[in-house]
């Protein structure tokens, strides 16, 4: 049973979710107000109404965006484009396979000791370490100045403590995505991925939507009001750091990627948020099969409603960067457009994305330095810059003073599984890649 203090967070923030979505909270405030001061009892009692007002609450006529959160809908309002698909033999495969799970890895390593800060706070560590801008991991740091905060010198994502990629939620839901490839490939439901997080994940490493959807199956309720009911979280960023155990499984298929990747993202999240998930995993899909990374971003993009607040939020960001002569400046107008969104949602941290992956200038280390240096969800956008590009490079593109420090080795906490070889995962990638026919 949540507590009353926790429902009233709650509740606040779905105040604000619904606020973004473009719906009058007028009546949820109202009746927020009038329950100060109230006892727990009839605090829970009329909490519990105050969410189903709120399940109820449709966007204003006229809020200038079309978001549908199911798969038919989102159809219905994709952009008119080119659907492209490519071909990939299991020799080219293996090879952007392995950029693509070595990528996520050192990404994720990369943006792990500076998670949840802000661009000038981590610019600050870097030039007391005399490391900056970015190239590699983060250092060991004996001292820092007062008002600085770090991981103690002992961690072990920090250099020279790495010998493997440890133990996060970036590459638990990989490696889940792949798990469920491998039994479902391209019948994977919605169902299947609710009974395999609840035999796979630890309910203390879930966050965000992740929980309040993984509290909603234990109470019975199935997507999609799993990802609805008591879930404030709903648009942030949990869905988009899931498609790439998926996609990789779906080489050069990005409408089939964004398909599967409905399914998985429904069960927690709904309208950006599920944008988000669908659109990084046509993008990894269309990557592994192609060279060119502005063809593979716009072709993501027609997988997503076009009158979306992160399709216009990703079109203006790839607008920005070829204008702007530094991803400061990108940085820049990214926040003073989007910083209102909480540091965690889906559409800041997908636009930091699009900044290190177009700044990037074609190189794997710049571009996941870029977005890790941007701040907010670090880790994250490290993995997901790292992924897509490594996707795109191949083998060839992984710096090895990066991949080395790693040992071949990635930590979990699912279930039952505590460390796997990484070129264990890309062979079972390309295997589950051969059984899920073109479409």
């Amino acid at each position: 049973m949540l507590s009353a203090e926790t429902l009233v967070k709650l509740a606040k923030q779905e105040i604000t979710q619904l606020t973004e979505e473009g719906c009058d909270t007028t009546v949820l405030e109202e009746e927020l107000e009038a329950l100060a001061g109230a006892r727990e009892q009839h605090l829970r009692e009329r909490l519990t109404d105050f969410f189903e007002i709120a399940r109820r609450l449709r966007p204003d006529p006229h809020f200038p965006y079309r978001e549908p959160s199911d798969l038919d809908g989102i159809r219905e309002t994709r952009p008119d484009a080119e659907r492209w698909t490519g071909d990939v033999d299991e020799g080219w495969l293996h090879d952007r396979l392995t950029g693509a799970w070595l990528g996520r890895c050192i990404g994720c390593m990369i943006g792990k000791p500076v998670e949840g800060k802000g661009r000038d706070e981590i610019e600050a560590i870097l030039r007391t370490t005399k490391s900056y801008p970015l190239d590699g991991y983060f250092t060991a740091v004996e001292a820092l100045p007062d008002g600085l905060a770090y991981k103690p010198g002992s961690e072990s994502c920090l250099i020279p403590n790495i010998d493997r990629a440890v133990r996060d939620d970036d590459t638990d839901y990989t490696v889940l995505g792949l798990i469920l490839m491998e039994q479902h490939g391209r019948g994977l439901s919605s169902e299947h991925v609710v009974m395999e997080w609840l035999r796979r994940l630890p309910f203390m490493r879930t966050y965000t939507a992740e929980r309040a959807a993984m509290r909603n199956f234990v109470n019975e309720l199935a997507p999609p009001e799993s990802a609805r009911w008591m879930n404030p979280y709903r648009e942030w960023i949990g869905a988009q750091i899931r498609p790439d155990g998926i996609a990789y499984c779906v080489p050069g298929q990005p409408t089939l990627a964004a398909k599967l990747c409905h399914r998985d993202a429904r069960i927690s999240h709904t309208k950006n948020g599920i944008y988000g998930e669908m659109l990084f995993g046509a993008l990894i899909s269309a990557a592994l099969c192609a060279g060119d990374l502005e063809a593979c971003i716009l072709r993501a993009l027609a997988e997503i409603p076009r009158d979306s607040r992160l399709a216009e939020a990703v079109n203006r960001c790839i607008r920005w960067c070829a204008d702007d002569t530094s991803w400061e400046q990108t940085w820049k107008r990214i926040i003073q457009h989007y910083g209102h969104y909480h540091p965690v949602h889906t559409i800041n941290n997908a636009l930091l994305c699009i900044m290190g992956l177009l700044h990037g200038g074609g190189d794997m280390r710049r571009s996941v330095t870029i977005a890790v240096m941007g701040g907010l969800d670090t880790d994250c956008n490290g993995a997901t810059v790292g992924s897509v590009m490594g996707a795109l490079l191949g083998a060839a593109g992984v710096p090895d003073d990066l991949a080395a420090p790693l040992n071949n080795t990635l930590e979990t906490g699912l279930s039952g599984i505590a460390r796997l070889q990484i070129t264990h995962l890309i062979d079972r990638s390309v295997a589950a890649g051969k059984d899920v026919p073109a479409g």
